[in-house]
């Protein structure tokens, strides 16, 4: 990760044709492999923070307007290979970082992310790029505030997902050709996402709540860290207003004593003009 000129932090190389200074907002992501609950915990997070008195945007991945409508065509084909995938779902990253992330982040928002950047590392890597070409590619995101990480086991996932909803040929991994069977397919590929998930969890410090508590538990959570995070957050702003303003009321404070009159001089005793003055003698008469 680097630091870029406006002190935002980068992936990568950042954003060279962006302002990025002074964001103001907070950006949080929730991440955790296909059916683990991202979305609920985001909308109850998202009405939770509002009640609160935040500002909140929410964004989530393929949510583009410039791009969601051609992925869902392209992935409807089942013939995407890895490189074109992951260059989709960078253009589709980098116009919503444009677009919404970053002007949220200016104007003071809580930014919430369903899905960041590291859905793209996991994906990438398990179809077999390069770690370090899929960060390279990511290199403009900015590094969110807090990463809530859901996380749970694959053989724990599959009756999860069957009792809720289907499953789909990219959810299954079926891409990969690891096995004509699709709930087979969609185990092994879960394992592959799961185990790269955790990696990440270690090098980039997301806090890991276990997804296969009650939705109410996990909000729970969820909530107890956000809070702590944007009071932290409160206090170094309030900081940072005190230091602005220190020399400002020291530099009032000294314009005020350099323009505060001489006090006067009190008539009376002790006073140069109270002193009477001296008499001079006089030669005796000669009359």
């Amino acid at each position: 990760m680097t630091q870029g000129k406006d002190c935002a932090k980068f992936f990568g190389h950042g954003l060279p044709y962006a302002d990025v200074g002074d964001l103001k907002g907070t950006l949080i992501t929730i991440e955790g492999t296909d059916g683990v609950g991202r979305s609920t915990q985001v909308n109850l997070l998202r009405e939770w923070l509002e009640v609160q008195g935040y500002g909140v945007i929410e964004t989530g991945w393929t949510r583009s307007e410039l791009m969601s409508e051609t992925i869902g065509v392209a992935k409807a084909g089942h013939s995407l290979n890895q490189l074109t995938l992951s260059l989709l779902y960078a253009t589709d990253f980098a116009d919503r970082l444009e677009k919404i992330v970053v002007p949220a982040l200016r104007s003071g928002f809580v930014v919430l992310a369903d899905r960041y950047v590291f859905t793209a590392f996991a994906r990438s890597v398990v179809r077999g790029a390069d770690p370090r070409w899929i960060r390279n590619v990511f290199g403009f995101a900015l590094v969110p505030e807090l990463t809530l990480y859901l996380k749970i086991d694959a053989n724990t996932l599959v009756p999860r997902l069957l009792r809720t909803r289907g499953i789909d040929y990219w959810e299954a991994g079926m891409d990969m050709h690891l096995g004509t069977d699709l709930f087979e397919s969609f185990r092994k590929y879960q394992w592959r996402l799961i185990r790269e998930y955790n990696k990440m969890a270690r090098e980039f410090g997301f806090v890991t709540v276990d997804a296969t508590l009650m939705v109410e538990e996990i909000q729970a959570r969820i909530r107890r860290r956000v809070q702590a995070l944007l009071e932290e957050r409160r206090i170094q702003a309030l900081a940072g207003s005190l230091d602005r303003l220190r020399p400002l009321l020291f530099e009032a404070e000294e314009e005020s004593a350099g323009e505060r009159p001489e006090p006067p001089v009190p008539q009376g005793i002790g006073s140069a003009e109270s002193v009477a003055e001296p008499r001079v003698a006089r030669a005796p008469s000669r009359d």
